[in-house]
Order: C-alpha cells, then structure tokens, then sequence
C-alpha cells in the first residue's frame, strides 16, 4: 500500500523529459531576448557616440558667428574683417574657407589676452592614412596685437568629411564668397555651412548649420549739408 502511494505522487519519466524541454524552450527565448537587448543598446550607444561630436562641431561653429565682430574704422587689429571663399589667412600657409573676428576668447587671470579672437575653419587632410575624409580644423590666433606672425593654435573639430561650403546671404540671394576688405561693407545677414560626411551610404545627408547674424556696423559719422 506504501509502496503505490509512493509511486502515485512522483513524475514519470515523461513528464521530466517535457517539462526539461519546456525550460530549454524558455531559456532559449529569454537567452535571445537578452541579447537583443544587448545589441539595441549597443547600436543606440554608438549613435549616440557618433552624432555627440558632430553636436559639439557645430555649437563651436555656432558660437563663433554668433559673436562675430567687425570693425567701421580703418584700425582692424582688435576687430577686423570678414572674409569667406579661397582666403588667405594671416599665419596660415594655406587658404581657408571663413575667417572672422569673434568674442568667444575665454578670459584668463594669467594669459594678457582679450576675448576678441581671430577664427578661421578649413579642410585639412586627415592625420589617419586609413581615413577616406579630411579634417575640419578650427584655427584661433588670441594674440592680435603680436609684433611677429603669431602661430594659430589648431583643433580638429570633425573627422571624415569631404567637402565644406559656406554660404553667405546678403538679403536677396546666397553667395559663396564674402569679402569687407573689398565691395562688402557690412556683414551678411546669415551665414550657411553645409559639411558632407565621407561614410556609408554613398550618399549621405550633408551636416547644415544656419545662423542669422544680428550684429551690423555703424558708424558716427553723421551728413552735413545747408539748410534751407
């Protein structure tokens, strides 16, 4: 009678082999889910990784035409010119697409300099051989009021990218260069830059920042002429 109780309340062997193949079927399911997961958060992670310096770029480059000066006198050492398209930037070896006058300089107990800077932005080859793109490089001359051609201190903003437009807007139509050592006399009223990646797809969405620029040069000079 012990005996057929016993063996009334225990799992045939059938039972165990299901129930084993049921866990294994779980096990498997939560196992692929995890990684999954793993993996989603992995891909997020590197969006995240790659669009944070390209976020970073264009707040620098935002921040620059935003505080944009230029000078109505003829004494342009402290707040000089406005240039974009093929310039050749003083301390530079090469051209550069924009150079501007900008009060983004930080101010320093130890360093004489001013916040007023001298900013120009270029394309230069990348550093690594195995990149397809150049180099967005970020060039700050502090010291204006050196008796020698200072050295610009250089910054590589973005890695990877093929070409670099700016554009200015002149209040009726787009234009690529910009000179107020020449015909121009004012600043524009914005200024565009278009930057387009060197990675997959073939053809990837060109990186575009807009910035209106409010600030405009007057002078005191005031017309003179014979009353009536």
């Amino acid at each position: 009678m012990t005996n057929k109780q016993h063996h009334a309340a225990g799992f045939t062997l059938m039972e165990l082999l299901l129930a084993m193949a049921v866990s294994a079927v779980v096990l498997s399911a939560i196992n692929a889910l995890f990684f999954s997961a793993v993996r989603l958060q992995a891909t997020a992670q590197d969006a995240v990784d790659s669009g944070l310096p390209r976020e970073q770029a264009l707040t620098v480059v935002r921040r620059d035409l935003q505080g944009v000066m230029l000078s109505p006198s003829t004494n342009k050492v402290m707040a000089g010119d406005f240039r974009v398209g093929d310039v050749s930037s003083y301390g530079l070896n090469q051209t550069v697409n924009i150079e501007l006058y900008t009060t983004t300089g930080t101010l320093r107990e130890l360093e004489p300099w001013a916040e007023v800077q001298r900013v120009t932005y270029r394309l230069r080859d990348s550093a690594d051989r195995t990149s397809t793109g150049k180099e967005l490089i970020r060039s700050v001359t502090r010291n204006l009021l050196a008796t020698i051609t200072p050295t610009p201190d250089e910054q590589v903003l973005l890695a990877n990218i093929t070409t670099l437009e700016i554009e200015c807007y002149d209040g009726m139509q787009w234009r690529n260069t910009w000179d107020t050592t020449q015909t121009d006399t004012n600043l524009p009223v914005a200024v565009r830059m278009r930057l387009r990646p060197a990675e997959p797809p073939a053809n990837p969405q060109p990186i575009e920042l807009l910035v209106p620029l409010s600030t405009q040069v007057t002078t005191n000079q005031t017309e003179t002429g014979e009353s009536p």
